[in-house]
């Protein structure tokens, strides 16, 4: 009941952080996108199904480096290498929880069309980036590692959290898409919205997984 409460109101923050970004209200902006990765750390923190000790522990090591990232990335002018840092970070932490445990070998197909997509979004975004042209790579092959072990987690073992945690690196993988197109490659009209309304559900559903 605590978690279903929680995620409605994480949806509701969501939306008020969306609205006000929108509107032009930074300051509001700012709290409200803090406060809703704050009650993502909640949910992590207050889960109670057996998992092991070590995924939930990785899994709020993600979550506490992306608010991080996204104290850094509202002030991107300044803070934008750091805020790929922290997310970076997150999303090494991720991988070691989507890791196949012992003995389980890694499903290498899984990984071809996130491969694929990533290639691609790094062959668009290239020509625009500069001196960030390495970390972007590095980021882009993290993030698609973390979604294709989260696939291939999923499509291993199943179940309803496996689940949670693959729509989460997918949604992730979408969201981080969108933002570094606008950024780099071409304005997109609605994108802060598309951003925060895949982020946010994305950190929500890894959080729920635990």
């Amino acid at each position: 009941m605590s978690a279903i409460i929680l995620s409605a109101c994480i949806l509701f923050s969501a939306g008020l952080t969306i609205w006000s970004d929108a509107k032009g209200r930074r300051r509001l902006f700012r709290v409200s996108k803090a406060l809703t990765m704050a009650l993502v750390i909640t949910v992590a923190l207050i889960a109670r199904t057996p998992v092991p000790p070590a995924y939930k522990t990785l899994i709020l090591a993600g979550l506490l480096c992306s608010l991080l990232g996204d104290v850094a990335l509202m002030f991107p002018e300044k803070w934008f290498t750091a805020g790929l840092a922290s997310f970076l970070a997150a999303h090494v932490f991720y991988i070691l929880a989507f890791k196949p445990g012992p003995g389980r070998p890694i499903s290498m197909g899984m990984f071809v069309p996130f491969l694929i997509f990533g290639s691609l979004m790094f062959r668009i975004l290239a020509p625009s980036l500069g001196r960030l042209k390495l970390p972007v790579f590095v980021y882009i092959a993290a993030i698609t590692a973390m979604a294709g072990l989260a696939a291939g987690r999923f499509v291993d073992g199943g179940g309803t959290r496996l689940l949670l945690a693959f729509a989460g690196a997918v949604l992730f993988l979408v969201s981080d898409s969108v933002l570094a197109y606008d950024r780099f490659a071409k304005k997109i009209g609605p994108a802060q919205a598309i951003i925060l309304g895949t982020y946010f559900p994305a950190q929500l559903l890894i959080a729920l997984s635990i």
